[in-house]
């Protein structure tokens, strides 16, 4: 196995674009030192090859009026729903005054039939990237049924990489969900706990496995410092590789870290918020309460920062699923720090260097540890369903739609409009599968 460098990768892209590489600070992954408005950032950051080839997602709008039905009690107990799938984002809506409250839906679980919208969106700048740079092979891992896994395996597959997912745990007698996926899309090992609580280590050492003799294993940190050097829409069939070939016939292998929840993976998400904010959509005058669940927190913090340095009064609320409010502070603490350093804000007055925080973390309207289904909840979810053909799932997006619900019929007089991201969750493929 030979550790890939990609030195000369900066090298040849800096003379390729005419630019002296004394204007760019190591770390600022090639954006000048200006001082640019948040918009100009994002346009930069932005410049890109992306694997969905539009921004673009369904939003719809979700009436509430009360109920006489008998349905589980918290924030969509004794509920109707009424969905409007084509709705009006003109500010007569609020002017005029509604009887019931309501919310916005975006439909990211519409995004792929057997991707998830929140992973499909944190794939997508990174995947292009990896074509770019001629990767052969990726290694990442998760649990028995991880979406993350499912959804690394098709996006590869479906641009002729190769997936090796390493699996907690053992094989199921019966393989369905996100599990059948990956198994029908990639390169699956079952990995005994006690090797899988040593994460880095293991994805390291099956890297290596698959690179053998010839391979080289590649750092995606410096593929993707090298990517924002050349914002000039590289063909993958001609990529230069480190060592100033066209082609290069040796296995390739990148690493991706358990729930992609690395600072690459913000930037689909802050180009879900540039789509959304436009003044034909949410607009970027209206204040507005995104709401959205959190497992690794990833997407949550993406949103926060998109809207901050979109300059957006926009406030991300996050409803935490998997982990305690300090951990999660710490993550998105991480991300804000890696992406100000990725990305060059540092060397900017902006935003981002002002903030604590981009996210408001809360906990779920009913507690419980992570991976539980409460009494009622199956019944919420099917209501939900029959009333607006929307699919929630009770471990993951119900939580999301309860607090949208909530904070809808608070903030129904005059205040801020309530929008839900669907991201998916369990909805299509595992909860159905999973005794409950």
């Amino acid at each position: 196995m030979k550790q890939q460098g990609i030195s000369s990768i900066r090298t040849i892209n800096a003379m390729k674009t005419g630019l002296c590489s004394a204007q760019f600070s190591s770390h600022s992954q090639g954006l000048p030192k200006v001082k640019l408005n948040g918009e100009e950032l994002m346009s930069k950051v932005l410049n890109r090859r992306w694997m969905l080839h539009v921004p673009d997602t369904e939003i719809h709008q979700i009436k509430l009026s009360p109920s006489q039905g008998r349905h589980r009690e918290g924030p969509s107990g004794n509920l109707s729903f009424l969905n409007n799938t084509k709705p009006y984002f003109g500010d007569e809506l609020k002017e005029k005054g509604s009887e019931d409250p309501f919310f916005y839906v975006v439909r990211d679980d519409l995004l792929h039939p057997l991707v998830n919208g929140n992973k499909a969106r944190k794939l997508d700048a990174l995947l292009p990237v990896l074509v770019d740079y001629s990767v052969t092979d990726v290694v990442t891992c998760g649990g028995c049924q991880s979406a993350h896994a499912a959804a690394v395996a098709v996006s590869c597959a479906e641009r002729g990489l190769k997936s090796h997912l390493l699996l907690r745990g053992e094989q199921p007698e019966i393989l369905t969900g996100y599990n059948l996926i990956s198994t029908i899309y990639g390169d699956i090992t079952y990995v005994p706990r006690s090797i899988y609580s040593r994460r880095m280590n293991m994805l390291k050492t099956h890297a290596d496995l698959v690179a053998s003799n010839t391979g080289h294993i590649l750092c995606c940190n410096d593929i993707l410092e090298s990517s924002l050097s050349d914002q000039s829409s590289t063909s993958s069939s001609g990529h230069i590789d480190a060592h100033g070939n066209t082609e290069n016939h040796s296995r390739k292998i990148i690493i991706i870290n358990e729930g992609a929840g690395d600072v690459v993976a913000l930037l689909g998400v802050i180009r879900l918020v540039q789509y959304l904010c436009q003044s034909h959509l949410l607009g970027k005058e209206r204040q507005i309460k995104l709401v959205v669940d959190a497992g690794t927190g990833t997407t949550a913090v993406g949103l926060g920062i998109g809207a901050q340095c979109l300059g957006l009064p926009w406030e991300v609320t996050a409803v935490m699923l998997a982990d305690t409010i300090d951990a999660y502070r710490q993550q998105e603490q991480k991300l804000i720090s890696d992406f100000r350093t990725r990305f060059g804000f540092h060397l900017t007055d902006h935003c981002l260097n002002e903030v604590d925080g981009v996210v408001h973390w809360v906990g779920r309207c009913h507690q419980r540890k992570f991976g539980n289904i409460l009494e009622g909840e199956i019944e919420t979810c099917q209501h939900i369903a029959q009333q607006t053909g929307i699919l929630v799932d009770p471990v993951y997006t119900l939580a999301a739609w309860e607090m949208a619900t909530q904070l809808s019929r608070e903030e129904m007089e005059g205040g801020a409009q309530v929008v839900m991201l669907h991201t998916g969750g369990y909805s299509r493929h595992v909860w159905f599968s999973t005794e409950v």
